[in-house]
């Protein structure tokens, strides 16, 4: 099949390698334009880009698809579907058109709950007990387009959000092949009304952590924003990161170190923290942060 496909981040990625993979033309690549990045400012290609290039194909990256000329650059490649994962812009009318079948969205929620922007993350931090992909055929609205075939999967008491991410980006992959394979007998799915929900954009000031907070929440808080923006609190002065936790048995003062492998007492219940980043240091293991780090028994985070 000839396909016109359009994502940028990390994601999208192994997405795109299954579609190669799988024998299908790839008409080209859309993607975010570069931008500048690391210490030099220099601008870096997205890691759709460089994979795309690396594959040989053909790359796109227009700031909008608003223009005619755009949009008629989209059509003129006369693909038979697109599919979008992670793009990073709004599809205009003309351009959800301009395929003879039109554009296959992968979304990484079980819909229509979390639409929108941060749905992996979103998902973690409500508690919910699982999550999925969703093969949706794109319209106007965000997110609200009917559902060709969707994935199911638990997710893990210790999951954090970096974790969560490969296994839908890997999921996905193999569903959108799926349901190209099976696209003539698939049957669209209008999304219900019911337990329509939103995946708002990750707010840094959602990563401060209250220890006064039940202790199920703050678990959730912490692998729903690890890695990015990662929640954190202040010890002495030092920003500390905490990218890893699991529920843990114990009970003190909110905020209290209760032994020596970090378990540290909530509102109700406690935490244990596994992996933690001291400000301008890399990630490390609870183990293995506390060989240089001191928070024995009874400190106060």
């Amino acid at each position: 099949m000839r396909i016109i496909f359009m994502g940028t981040p990390d994601f999208s990625v192994p997405v795109l390698d299954a579609l190669v993979d799988a024998g299908h033309e790839i008409a080209a690549v859309y993607c975010q334009p570069p931008r500048p990045a690391g210490r030099g400012k220099k601008d870096r290609p997205t890691p759709v880009h460089a994979r795309a290039e690396a594959l040989g194909l053909q790359v796109r990256h227009p700031v909008s698809l608003k223009s005619p000329e755009a949009q008629a650059a989209f059509a003129a490649l006369q693909a038979e579907v697109a599919v979008v994962v992670a793009y990073g812009l709004i599809l205009p009318q003309a351009i959800l058109d301009a395929t003879a079948r039109g554009c296959l969205n992968i979304h990484a929620s079980l819909l229509p709950r979390w639409r929108g922007a941060a749905p992996i993350h979103r998902a973690i931090m409500a508690g919910d007990a699982e999550t999925g992909v969703c093969i949706m055929q794109m319209e106007a609205g965000l997110d609200t387009g009917p559902v060709l075939l969707r994935e199911a999967t638990p997710i893990g008491a210790t999951e954090t959000t970096a974790q969560l991410h490969d296994r839908l980006s890997a999921l996905g992959a193999e569903a959108v092949v799926r349901a190209l394979d099976q696209l003539d007998d698939l049957t669209p799915q209008v999304q219900p009304e019911d337990g329509v929900t939103y995946a708002h954009k990750i707010d840094k000031a959602e990563a401060a952590l209250d220890w006064s907070r039940d202790a199920v929440e703050v678990d959730q808080q912490i692998r729903g924003l690890s890695p990015f923006p990662g929640a954190w609190f202040d010890h002495e002065g030092v920003r500390i990161k905490v990218l890893g936790s699991r529920l843990a048995e114990g009970q003190g003062a909110a905020g209290e170190v209760l032994d020596d492998a970090l378990t540290v007492a909530c509102g109700t219940g406690a935490v244990q923290l596994t992996r933690l980043q001291k400000a301008g240091r890399g990630a490390q293991d609870a183990t293995e942060f506390l060989r240089g780090n001191a928070l024995p028994a009874g400190s106060q985070l």
